[in-house]
């Protein structure tokens, strides 16, 4: 194996990156800045600032209308995408947490984006299993708990249009996927990044990307 680019990612080279990125506007920033101070033991389950920018980057790049989130926390991710949006777009967020999810609430209504935003409280596959079972989503992003995730993913695949896309955070999970005797979270992602890998419906591609992003793309066919 030849590896390519050997650049370390510093605290330097992270605040240049950030730097080079669309800025976070002041209800995001707030949002995040709250997440850590209220909720310092879990404030990682945020995703990364740069992701973001990012995300509502692939919202635009794929002219998302109709978007699924698997796991909102404090609504940072969902903020994102929502401002993102073409006006009727939609995006419905899942979780089972009423006390996160109460601050993303009320950054969504400080945006303006409320009326874009159906936050389902309750099992996420549950609220997958319930939407229709055609091709009409065009975009997911799944950032929840670790084991469920291949669950999530064939409930979404069937339901997701040709040439949408799921984006999939933490699917390199602190590095544990190296360990083949990895139990728990761990082998949860281990296990969903070998099903993606040899998912033919999709082409998809594992990005180093803060905690590890794949993006994929259900093929026209």
């Amino acid at each position: 194996m030849t590896k390519g680019n050997s650049t370390k990612i510093t605290d330097e080279l992270y605040r240049y990156v950030l730097d080079h990125n669309p800025p976070l506007d002041a209800i995001q920033r707030g949002l995040v800045e709250t997440t850590y101070a209220t909720f310092p033991d879990v404030a990682g389950m945020q995703s990364a600032e740069e992701q973001g920018p990012l995300l509502a980057f692939l919202v635009r790049l794929t002219g998302a209308r109709l978007i699924v989130e698997i796991g909102t926390f404090t609504g940072f991710s969902t903020l994102s995408m929502a401002q993102a949006l073409p006006d009727g777009g939609r995006l419905i967020a899942c979780d089972v947490s009423e006390e996160w999810t109460a601050y993303g609430r009320e950054a969504w209504e400080a945006a303006g984006v409320a009326d874009r935003i159906e936050l389902r409280i309750a099992p996420a596959l549950q609220t997958l299993r319930e939407m229709p079972a055609e091709p009409h989503i065009d975009m997911a992003y799944i950032d929840a708990d670790k084991e469920s995730q291949i669950a999530y993913w064939e409930e979404l695949v069937p339901r997701l249009r040709p040439g949408g896309l799921i984006v999939t955070d933490n699917t390199l999970y602190h590095g544990t996927v190296l360990d083949e005797s990895a139990t728990g979270s761990a082998a949860g992602v281990r296990a969903f990044n070998d099903h993606v890998s040899a998912d033919s419906r999709m082409d998809s591609v594992l990005l180093a990307i803060s905690d590890g992003l794949t993006l994929s793309r259900k093929r026209k066919r």
